[in-house]
């Protein structure tokens, strides 16, 4: 018996070796989550149970746990590259199975989907019907529009002026944007149409012999949209006219690039009446042109935004990050991934920086969690233990010989 009790040992470290050995081979395997080799003593029994003098019949190896501590992360500068700070995994579809890893190592494919190298897509909650959350009861997977970002016409102009208080009344009363003998001010912006064709807005201010009083006018491609607009002021320089907000509806203009008319409302609710300068403190829209993609942005939300040269940014998805109550119950199936199974418990998925998940991010990816030096410690441990059970053997082979040889 106690030939067999030693060749469980030495398969006991046999098998600590090869888990070590394991280790030590994905040291820089990107998302890897090292193993640990765990035994249990072996007792012979009976009908009768063990009795007090019973002598153990060896060690096995009872399993191979994973251990799933933070790697460290470390910053890569590719947009698709994600690490995951904190519990969670990554969600992927395999052609139509769902698999979890904590590699983050993702690219594109021809059709644009972003996927890992085993060509496993990345799985997000894809915008709302309302454009300003997610659907989070519905998985899609994530694929990036490399077409242009469609323009958006000009709908609402802000600006926010101030018109010298001691301004005088100008020397041509009628009104003339040629003329600037005819108005006291001007500013100009530029505008957008449906097809996202710039246009040139201009305001023109021009003072009445009335106290706190100014006109003002607008030209869209010189083209006068609409007549005066009176603004008044208060004696301490505030606007009362228009009333708050400061709205002043603008009469529809066509554009000659066959676009739709562009309806504009004007705001002029910040603009001032103080000392003896003019100036433009802010003047926006909310139009723009067509934009083409120029980049991909993952913030720590696990959000995919992408840019455009129009400055616009559009959510693409948000990342869906998958916990389990007991990861170590999780399958392994090699290439970075793992499968739920009963002894993991029911997946629980979520967004990044929530609850129980980590955060995304973005341009960075997550080192094994290999500690080399603690590896090899345990390989000459391992070793050790190899070498004493085979002398326990070389030992226990020279005590039966000695016995055979007894005459």
């Amino acid at each position: 018996m106690s030939f067999r009790v030693s060749l469980s040992g030495m398969n006991a470290a046999q098998s600590d070796l090869n888990v070590t050995s394991n280790n030590i081979a994905n040291s820089n395997t990107t998302g890897f989550k090292q193993s640990r080799a765990e035994f249990a003593d072996v007792y012979p029994t009976s009908a009768y149970g063990l009795s007090k003098n019973t002598i153990g019949a060896g060690v096995r190896l009872q399993r191979v746990a994973q251990q799933f501590s933070q790697g460290t992360i470390e910053n890569t500068g590719k947009a698709l590259d994600l690490a995951i700070n904190g519990k969670g995994f990554f969600t992927l579809s395999a052609n139509g199975t769902t698999v979890y890893s904590r590699a983050g190592n993702f690219g594109t494919d021809k059709d644009g989907f972003v996927v890992n190298p085993s060509g496993q897509r990345l799985q997000v909650y894809l915008p709302d019907a309302s454009g300003s959350g997610f659907d989070m009861g519905r998985m899609s997977d994530l694929q990036l529009d490399s077409g242009d970002s469609p323009p958006l016409a000009t709908s609402n102009v802000a600006v926010g002026t101030n018109l010298p208080g001691n301004a005088s009344v100008p020397v041509t009363a009628t009104f003339n944007p040629a003329d600037p003998t005819s108005y006291n001010y001007t500013t100009s912006m530029t505008v957008y149409d449906s097809l996202g064709a710039s246009h040139s807005q201009s305001l023109y201010f021009v003072k009445t012999a009335n106290p706190n009083e100014w006109q003002a006018y607008t030209t869209i491609d010189g083209t006068a949209v609409g007549g005066a607009q009176t603004l008044q002021y208060s004696t301490t320089g505030t606007l009362t006219s228009p009333v708050a907000p400061g709205n002043i509806t603008l009469p529809a203009y066509t554009p000659t690039t066959g676009a739709a008319p562009m309806n504009i409302t004007l705001n002029v609710g910040n603009s001032t009446q103080y000392g003896s300068n003019f100036s433009v403190a802010a003047l926006t829209q909310d139009g723009h042109t067509t934009g083409r993609l120029t980049g991909i942005e993952v913030g720590s939300d696990g959000v995919v935004q992408a840019r455009y040269t129009n400055g616009v940014s559009t959510p693409l998805g948000q990342v869906v990050v998958t916990n389990f109550s007991n990861p170590q119950g999780m399958q392994p199936l090699g290439d970075n991934a793992w499968a739920e199974t009963s002894e993991s418990g029911q997946p629980m998925r979520g967004a990044a920086g929530t609850a129980e998940f980590g955060n995304v991010q973005g341009g960075a990816l997550e080192s094994s969690n290999v500690d080399l030096t603690e590896q090899l410690v345990n390989m000459i441990t391992a070793q050790r233990n190899f070498q004493a059970n085979a002398q326990m053997i070389t030992t226990q082979d020279q005590i039966t010989q000695t016995v055979i040889n007894i005459r």
